[in-house]
């Protein structure tokens, strides 16, 4: 099933979702170096950056994504609803993480649990993304089409180069 936020026929919102899951992963990793021993404040630093670029990079991300969930039959849109209501939270518990780091003299345990626990409901998220293309077939091509496709070996025989 085609989307309508496409470029060329690729579809725009798996193309942007690695760029927040990826910066906030990185942030995670940043605040467990410096809560575990890492060397100053610069732990610290990046982990509150790539916070807020994935923030940047979820809403991005978010408006393709609606636009796709709303041309969803209503089997995957039921599932779209609630990935994209985890990602909402997920966004949510950031802007909340952020928002904590203003405040210098600061523990840190609150921040770094609310980034794992954003991390682990983008696995939740990321699981359900899966769901829509492998099991509903959202923005896969169609299987027919697929199947007619030339493939590099169209017409040629197939020989194993493993050695004897």
């Amino acid at each position: 099933m085609r989307t309508p936020a496409n470029i060329a026929k690729h579809p725009i919102h798996p193309m942007l979702v690695p760029i927040p899951i990826g910066l906030w992963v990185f942030s995670l990793i940043c605040d467990l170096f410096y809560v575990f021993g890492g060397q100053g404040e610069n732990w610290a630093i990046v982990a509150y950056y790539t916070m807020v670029g994935g923030v940047l990079g979820a809403l991005v991300a978010a408006v393709p994504g609606f636009i796709d969930m709303r041309s969803l039959p209503p089997g995957p849109r039921r599932t779209a609803l609630v990935h994209m209501t985890i990602n909402l939270t997920v966004v949510g518990l950031y802007l909340f993480n952020i928002w904590l780091r203003f405040d210098e003299a600061r523990d840190m345990t609150l921040p770094v649990s609310l980034s794992a626990t954003a991390v682990a409901l983008l696995v939740v998220s990321g699981w359900l993304g899966g769901k829509m293309v492998y099991v509903h077939g959202i923005a896969v091509a169609d299987a027919g089409r697929r199947r007619a496709a030339p493939t590099p070996y169209h017409g040629v025989e197939r020989r194993s180069h493993a050695r004897g």
